[in-house]
């Protein structure tokens, strides 16, 4: 039976992954993998996870398993984190999920249950996995208009024109902040009109808030599906605790659904958790219960928080010095926009063929669409990547 498999496509970062492991030079620069490193190229434990960790090893009694939906505990803290404090309760329906991959693909099941018909538009570009999850799932996928190439900004009327086209039942999914892979963001007036139009065409926003704390601050940052969750009636919002807790591999997600009335709301609550048990039954809960212990204890919070601003005003320092040192070499203001750009990442703007020389004659690894990871860098090899992008004509 087995031997009836096909070969799977590698994913591409990860087989990036692999080269850059295989590589032998010694001065190599990995700004391909989406995480989060300091300046001696390692992703640390923050201080608060492992405060909070030393407290469930001395105070946990079972590892017997967790509610099928999480924890309510996690649930109600990852919810106000995310919304804030103003929860319309009466209409929140959410579940613990292995990931912010994990909430994708239930709150993509969940709509998929209630419309069997479902098309789901995504961002031209996006994460590659969103595309590789829906074409898994046999889901009609369209694309609407967001980065423009030559400004490196968002394309917004170009969005706005593309997403007239959806329809009750449709999804769109939207980047909470911080986009991947482009790094170009939207601002609150452009998040309102997005609002505006969804409520104009019935279709459901399903945000991908992957990297809340990493743009401009955690509440800026969810300022934009906090706008959308006011204004529309039912809006899917997927989180992810990987990048903000640096929790990677415990795999801490979370699938808010705000549905019309609390009727309704019983009805998705009990469907989520039905595709938990479908699909890893009881939800993991180390990670759950490390961000759950961070947010409800006020000191530990707040070293978080402290630590989580450390980490984006660093990511913010390298785009600025990346920016001025390409204005020097360059002689012009070209490369601007990577300070504009939040998160981890930027388009450069590179071919494939340019891209590929940086691999082979410098040893700088990028994705091949020229995303690159700005907390790859430090400041000894940003000077290094600025004269490497000068050098091969970027």
């Amino acid at each position: 039976m087995l031997s009836n498999l096909q070969p799977q496509s590698p994913d591409k970062i990860l087989a990036l992954m692999a080269e850059f492991r295989a590589d032998p030079r010694a001065e190599k620069i990995d700004l391909g993998v989406g995480v989060y490193k300091d300046e001696t190229g390692l992703t640390p434990v923050m201080r608060a996870v492992r405060k909070a960790e030393e407290r469930i090893l001395r105070e946990e009694t079972t590892k017997t398993y967790t509610a099928l939906p999480g924890e309510p505990a996690y649930r109600e803290a990852m919810a106000r984190l995310i919304l804030g404090d103003d929860l319309p309760v009466d209409r929140l329906a959410t579940v613990a999920s292995v990931g912010g991959t994990g909430a994708l693909r239930v709150g993509i099941d969940l709509a998929r249950m209630a419309n069997p018909a479902l098309r789901v538009w995504v961002s031209d570009p996006t994460w590659p996995n969103h595309v590789s999850i829906l074409n898994y799932l046999g889901v009609e996928t369209l694309t609407y208009r967001y980065f423009d190439a030559e400004t490196r900004g968002v394309n917004f009327d170009g969005m706005i024109e593309d997403l007239r086209g959806a329809k009750p039942g449709d999804l769109v999914l939207l980047h909470g902040c911080c986009h991947n892979p482009t790094g170009a963001n939207l601002n609150i007036a452009q998040w309102d009109e997005v609002a505006a139009l969804l409520a104009e065409t019935g279709a459901t926003p399903l945000i991908d808030l992957a990297y809340q704390g990493f743009g401009d601050g955690l509440d800026a940052d969810a300022a934009g599906t906090r706008l959308i969750a006011s204004r529309l009636p039912e809006v899917l919002i997927a989180a992810s605790c990987s990048k903000n807790f640096g929790i990677y591999r415990e795999r801490t997600g979370i699938l808010l659904a705000i549905c019309p009335d609390s009727a309704t709301r019983d009805l998705a609550q009990g469907a989520m958790a039905h595709l938990n048990r479908q699909t890893f039954s009881f939800p993991p809960d180390h990670g759950a219960r490390i961000v759950t212990t961070i947010l409800t204890d006020p000191e530990l919070r707040r070293d978080w928080e402290t630590e989580l601003e450390e980490v984006r005003t660093g990511m913010l320092d390298l785009r600025e010095q990346l920016v001025r040192e390409l204005r020097e070499r360059s002689g012009s203001d070209r490369f601007g926009f990577l300070a504009a750009h939040r998160g981890m990442f930027s388009r450069l703007g590179a071919t494939p063929e340019q891209v590929e020389t940086l691999k082979r004659d410098y040893g700088i690894y990028l994705v091949g669409d020229s995303r690159l990871n700005i907390a790859g860098l430090n400041k000894n090899t940003v000077p290094v990547l600025a004269q490497a992008i000068i050098d091969v004509g970027i």
